[in-house]
């Protein structure tokens, strides 16, 4: 493997004084604007191209032809093949999920299928979950797919860009969270499931369009982050049944400067534990629960796109207490996630997208 990169990083906490040296390290290139990975039990890495591609990485970097067997995908602005996550009983049902943007006529939404990998194909695929109503545009699609400790699935949904007031409505699924089990049915513990006029699987709502979930690894909350306008990228942890505000409250602008309310609390919605203006684009999380980085434990690291470098946060509870940037203006991160060998994973948002590894120097 390559070192591309070498760093020092001096944390400024108190509570964290320890001196970080890593490496980046470059495990493979040539992936078309990747999205998602998942790794699976043996190592390998299954990774989405937004081109509507999945490819296997092996640990010494050898990237597989496209697997066979995916789903139709709109590719257009940020639509694409999106996320993947693998079933809780991977091992025993080879079964994995891809949220992708599903197009029907002129008009798109996030869908969600599961399969089986098998030999390198898709077999006996099956679609889940399909935002509704289908619209018009390519954006705001989410998506990421995170699996709780219950066994239970969250998929983070968008607003498709020109349909931000459907948010707040609970008798669609834009701008929304979505929770159901993994066969796609509704757990009957969802906060809507009474509501007739309510979709049954929100999970929460007024949302923007969140590329980032992970679930804490002591609460076992799901924690996400969200893109603001001009300005206003959120985290927040979404609460079953509560309103996070979108379009109605943001820290940020709208794109022609028009200021929007940042008073969450007194019009009813949540307020975020923590926000960005200007906007850095965050995508990818994930807490980091590994060994090789024993003063990163528990940190929360995020990609950025439009501030080309990944951030790490400590918390405490459910506050952030301090905020570090790596690898300063460098690229564009779509994804970061942790590997079995306890490294931190990258892939870099480009036509040659790139799979990165930060280990110990």
């Amino acid at each position: 493997m390559l070192l591309i990169f070498s760093f020092l990083f001096l944390p400024v906490t108190q509570a964290q004084r320890i001196q970080t040296e890593f490496d980046v390290l470059l495990v493979a290139e040539g992936l078309q604007f990747p999205w998602g990975m998942a790794f699976m039990p043996n190592g390998n890495l299954l990774v989405t191209e937004k081109i509507g591609q999945l490819r296997i990485i092996t640990p010494d970097g050898r990237v597989s032809e496209p697997i066979k067997g995916i789903p139709a995908v709109l590719v257009q602005q940020q639509g694409g093949l999106l996320d993947i996550a693998l079933d809780p009983e991977f091992s025993k049902n080879r079964l994995i999920y891809l949220s992708y943007s599903e197009p029907e006529g002129s008009r798109a939404s996030t869908a969600v299928a599961r399969a089986e990998l098998k030999d390198g194909n898709l077999e006996n695929l099956q679609v889940i979950f399909r935002q509704w109503p289908k619209t018009e545009g390519g954006v705001h699609f989410g998506s990421r797919l995170i699996f709780a400790s219950d066994g239970n699935l969250f998929i983070t949904l968008g607003d498709r860009g020109d349909y931000s007031e459907e948010a707040q409505q609970l008798s669609n699924h834009i701008g929304k969270i979505i929770r159901i089990r993994p066969d796609g049915t509704v757990p009957s513990d969802n906060p809507f499931v009474n509501n007739p006029k309510a979709k049954p699987e929100i999970w929460s709502y007024g949302h923007r369009s969140v590329q980032g979930a992970a679930i804490h690894p002591k609460s076992g909350e799901l924690w996400i982050h969200e893109h603001g306008p001009k300005g206003g990228d959120e985290i927040n942890i979404p609460q079953p049944g509560k309103n996070y505000g979108w379009p109605k409250a943001s820290y940020g602008n709208h794109y022609n400067d028009i200021p929007i309310k940042n008073e969450h609390a007194e019009q009813g919605f949540e307020e975020p534990i923590h926000y960005w203006t200007p906007s850095i684009a965050p995508s990818g999380m994930v807490f980091y629960t590994g060994k090789q980085f024993p003063g990163w434990r528990d940190n929360l690291f995020i990609g950025t796109l439009a501030g080309r470098h990944l951030v790490r946060l400590t918390t405490d509870n459910k506050k952030i207490t301090n905020e570090e940037k790596l690898l300063i203006n460098t690229l564009r991160f779509r994804d970061v996630e942790q590997g079995p060998d306890g490294a931190l994973y990258l892939l870099t948002d480009e036509e040659n997208g790139k799979l990165l590894k930060l280990t110990p120097k």
